[in-house]
């Protein structure tokens, strides 16, 4: 009995199998990042002979990936809103918290953007990622706001009403501390001329995870419009120094 039962293949076996099965029906070899294979502790690689051999007669592919919503020619934050990011109830919850608390434009387009790193690339660092991914789109407040949120949310500020999460607490224990480099950001984001943006960020940010909160992007449509620059060529087709981590959204899967 006990050998039959190692002999079972375990959820993620049968996950991977049908996985490779449905990518055998696709026209073309689709891969995953390093990156994704180091989230179930694999670091090995096969390299594209390999795995032209196990699907002979097939190419890498080198464009869009079938399986994703097809994008337009020239895609806006808003077609990466709708057809690319994983989820995005938080971000327009954070953002409707500071439009109804009557904050700048640019705090809301902070809100809204805030976490966009989470929803589409990583969560370490994602602060750090997002205000990259967006520097060369929007005014340096939004963008630094974003960068320091990272520090700032671990840290309390009672002028405003900000206290060290309960949800931290159950997260990540009541022994948890940031790292040095995370104290030594929130020190000097301190006495920053942007401090107050990116605390509001975590103001609004901790409150915004009802799931039965009615949120709708086109409430963002204009403020998007106004304070986001959307490049004429399509947001990741342009040549701006983060246009790079726009494209690897638009083809997650592209070989090279």
């Amino acid at each position: 009995m006990s050998n039959l039962a190692h002999a079972q293949p375990t959820p993620s076996e049968r996950a991977d199998a049908l996985e490779e099965h449905m990518m055998h029906e696709l026209e073309h070899i689709v891969t995953k990042s390093v990156l994704f294979g180091m989230a179930d502790g694999k670091v090995e690689m096969d390299s594209g002979p390999a795995l032209m051999a196990k699907n002979p007669g097939k190419y890498m592919l080198m464009g869009a990936d079938p399986r994703l919503p097809k994008m337009p020619d020239k895609p806006t934050l808003i077609d990466y809103f709708r057809c690319r990011f994983a989820s995005t109830a938080h971000l327009l919850q954070s953002a409707t918290h500071a439009l109804k608390g009557g904050h700048s434009e640019k705090v809301v387009l902070a809100c809204l953007l805030h976490d966009i790193a989470v929803v589409s690339f990583i969560r370490c660092d994602h602060g750090y990622w997002g205000a990259q991914m967006i520097e060369p789109y929007v005014d340096e407040e939004v963008s630094w706001a974003i960068r320091a949120h990272q520090a700032l949310r671990f840290f309390p500020d009672e002028s405003v009403g900000y206290g060290y999460p309960d949800m931290y607490v159950k997260l990540f224990g009541p022994d948890y501390r940031p790292e040095p480099y995370i104290v030594a950001d929130y020190e000097r984001a301190r006495n920053h001329k942007h401090y107050m943006t990116a605390r509001l960020i975590c103001v609004n940010d901790i409150y915004s995870f009802d799931p039965n909160a009615k949120v709708n992007l086109d409430d963002f449509t204009d403020i998007i419009g106004r304070n986001f620059r959307q490049p004429k060529e399509g947001l990741g087709l342009d040549s701006s120094p983060s246009a790079h981590m726009w494209r690897t959204m638009l083809w997650p899967s592209r070989f090279l």
